[in-house]
């Protein structure tokens, strides 16, 4: 792994720290916007500019990226509910097919794992994100 992949996996941590901190404290929207350039920028970084580019202009993630982009529009403008639950939505529409990789990588944090390896979590990725591959 090179070093721009490891900043962009830093930037994309921190986004999702940014974000999560904008939630918490009744959505901020300072706190919002800097976790979603944070994290759009990370994952340019980590994945490069022409993928990310391909990513959300394939023709089957034409739903999510304009769920995505509208509500990262209206948290800029300053409507931070509203739009983070396009961006939730568009989050969710995007990235459903990674929901198997997370799992996979959720199982294997050290403390956190126990729970992700319960039947009922199991249970729900298998049927919200096709088969997954055992731990």
């Amino acid at each position: 792994m090179n070093d721009q992949k490891k900043i962009g996996l830093g930037l994309t941590g921190f986004g999702i720290f940014f974000s999560f901190l904008g939630i918490i404290f009744f959505f901020d929207k300072a706190l919002l916007a800097m976790g979603n350039i944070l994290f759009l920028s990370g994952l340019m970084l980590t994945i490069g500019l022409k993928s990310t580019l391909q990513f959300f202009s394939k023709p089957k993630n034409y739903k999510g990226t304009i769920s995505f982009g509208a509500g990262f529009f209206l948290v800029l403008v300053g409507w931070p509910v509203i739009g983070m639950i396009l961006e939730s939505y568009g989050f969710i529409v995007l990235f459903s097919g990674f929901w198997s990789i997370l799992a996979v990588f959720l199982q294997k944090i050290p403390i956190l794992g126990w729970i992700f390896q319960q039947p009922f979590v199991t249970s729900f990725f298998d049927r919200h994100g096709g088969k997954r591959v055992p731990v």
